[in-house]
């Protein structure tokens, strides 16, 4: 079975481009193009310069030896918090803004939860002197407020989504309306491994470069390429696919990954899209969804706001569907645990998304020379009021 794209933008099952006619010509555009565009070699030349100059890659793979100590197996941890913006965010939006700019488009949208890919798409347009839009739900404006505060520095105009939860639901709603309106000069930099094809590939593409440093870095510290595990939080799911990409076709190498069951995943307050998801359409692809009996999307919630998505992108409903990947379910409570617990055994405070992944220990029990390789996806700067609020700091 292929774990890749076919030439219709499926995944199995999923994926596809479900928009309206007004932005055919746009995603035709893309998708007849990004190909082309990324393989040509001053393309390369430049996106490979830039993450090693301005984003500062490789990001380190770390031996976590008290946290391996702790859980008896082999834990490395890739850095992607390490990066420039914090997180692993700004791979794409460097990717994007240089695609925007071989189409000749001089004004960017972006959609975000969290901030980190409102601020990554911000940086990258100062960087290129391009005009951004960043559309944000009103809700994460407030509990998000650094990376609010970041992205107006960056000369980025930050707009409310104030319909529905007020969350990346319908800021991405409101991103894809601007798209409609100005489909001429304007590219639509989508932040997740979401939306309708050719989006799902080429951000998994960007974020790819994770599991390629992953397979070179661990032959040099343990003398083979692949991991026993790859361990990655999913919200819409970038970060994950970009660290599961190079292992996908290679069986030996375990897939797991971990989303957000909020206050429980029977609860009424959870975003566990493979555990209550149907299959179903959203933002322009087919995919695992949160819906009522009739098809109404269900609000998702989750203390992380990168998280709280009612959907999953296409690969990660295709891996959850095929059995290729193993997907936990955690709690706010396990994953703010495991993000203290990261904290005191190595110094290293994680962002909300990355703790779901770091709380894996409490779902699976791994072998003593299991080598385990979580994706920490991003640092905790941007969640500190969230913990200090959580643990009564």
């Amino acid at each position: 079975m292929s774990y890749q794209v076919n030439e219709k933008g499926y995944y199995g099952d999923f994926g596809g481009a479900y928009i309206p006619e007004m932005l055919y010509p746009n995603v035709e555009e893309l998708r007849s193009t990004y190909l082309e565009i990324m393989h040509t070699p001053d393309f390369k030349a430049e996106f490979d310069q830039l993450l090693r100059d301005y984003v500062g890659r490789p990001t380190p793979l770390y031996y976590a030896k008290r946290l391996s100590e702790k859980h008896g197996t082999k834990v490395y941890l890739k850095r992607e918090d390490l990066n420039h913006t914090g997180a692993h965010k700004v791979n794409n939006t460097i990717g994007q803004i240089l695609v925007a700019k071989k189409l000749g488009k001089n004004r960017i949208i972006a959609e975000t939860g969290a901030g980190q890919h409102g601020v990554a798409t911000a940086t990258v347009c100062a960087l290129m002197g391009i005009k951004c839009i960043v559309y944000m739900g009103a809700v994460d404006i407030k509990r998000q407020a650094p990376n609010v505060a970041r992205m107006k520095m960056l000369g980025a105009e930050v707009r409310p989504a104030q319909s529905g939860s007020k969350t990346l639901k319908d800021a991405t709603n409101e991103a894809i309306r601007d798209w409609i309106n100005n489909p001429v000069d304007t590219h639509y930099i989508i932040g997740s491994a979401i939306g309708p094809h050719p989006y799902p590939d080429m951000v998994t593409r960007f974020q790819s470069v994770i599991s390629e440093e992953i397979k070179w870095q661990l032959q040099e510290k343990e003398g083979r390429e692949n991991p026993d595990y790859v361990v990655a939080c999913i919200g819409g799911g970038s970060n994950a696919a970009g660290t599961y990409y190079h292992f996908l076709d290679q069986p030996e190498v375990g897939i797991i990954a971990v989303e957000a069951a909020g206050k429980g995943v029977h609860s009424g307050e959870s975003a566990a899209t493979s555990q209550l998801g149907k299959e179903g359409i959203i933002h322009g692809c087919k995919t695992l969804l949160m819906q009522t009996p009739d098809g109404q999307i269900t609000e998702p919630y989750s203390i992380s706001a990168g998280l709280d998505y009612p959907g999953v992108g296409p690969l990660h409903s295709h891996l959850y569907k095929s059995g290729r990947g193993e997907f936990f379910s955690v709690t706010d409570d396990d994953a703010m645990t495991a993000g203290l617990e990261l904290s005191q055994l190595e110094g290293i405070i994680p962002a909300i998304e990355s703790s779901h992944a770091l709380a894996v220990f409490n779902e699976k029990k791994f072998k003593p020379d299991d080598v385990v390789v979580i994706g920490l996806s991003g640092r905790g700067d941007k969640d500190l009021n969230t913990y200090i609020d959580y643990f009564k700091l």
